[in-house]
């Protein structure tokens, strides 16, 4: 199913109709400041094995970020910041970047494994903060494509991706043309920030 959300001019039931199919276990493709995602409610347990199905993977062996609202979200999956990685994330959120950080014992749990670290992401979108909001809890992600991929011209048209993944998927937001620019990932985990991925974020570290 692809529904057309514009993103100046928020329609809240479609909103709705998307959280409505993650709490029911869906999988979902949806727009983000860089290339259009696919993902799933972080606590529905079927929706997260399914989703590593779909990337090839076990649950234990994946490498998912989650989609936050805002950075008061941070707390129950992330541990306590030190004062220069808070500024940074501060500075850069919301926007472009995925930041690895060490994560609580709340995040092993989740996806069944021994993850000591967690991919935060605060896209500049409003149409997935949106239903992340509505969701009341943050989205696991994961982009379209392998890692080992090109990004090609499909990842970013809505229609395009439509005819790719509409028998993969349960719903598809049309939120306008995407990016073919991947997040710039940067590593927190071990003091100063190192990145690790140059993407379409920039930042001065």
């Amino acid at each position: 199913m692809l529904v057309e959300i514009n993103p100046r001019n928020i329609d809240k039931r479609l909103i709705q109709q998307a959280v409505e199919v993650l709490k029911k276990g869906g999988i979902i493709i949806f727009p983000t400041d860089t290339v259009y995602s696919m993902g799933c409610d972080l606590y529905n347990k079927k929706a997260l094995n399914n989703l590593a199905k779909m990337k090839g993977l076990k649950l234990n062996k994946t490498n998912f970020s989650i989609i936050c609202a805002d950075m008061s979200d941070l707390a129950s999956y992330v541990q306590q910041l030190d004062r220069p990685t808070f500024k940074l994330l501060k500075h850069a959120l919301p926007g472009p970047f995925t930041f690895i950080l060490n994560a609580t014992n709340e995040v092993p749990k989740l996806f069944d494994s021994g993850k000591k670290e967690i991919g935060i992401r605060i896209p500049n979108n409003e149409i997935v903060l949106e239903i992340v909001r509505h969701l009341g809890n943050p989205l696991v992600t994961t982009s379209l494509h392998n890692d080992a991929d090109t990004i090609l011209d499909y990842y970013a048209d809505p229609y395009t991706i439509y005819e790719h993944f509409d028998e993969s998927v349960d719903l598809i937001i049309d939120g306008g043309y995407g990016n073919l620019d991947a997040s710039t990932v940067i590593d927190c985990t071990s003091g100063a920030p190192v990145i690790v991925r140059q993407g379409i974020g920039k930042l001065d570290i």
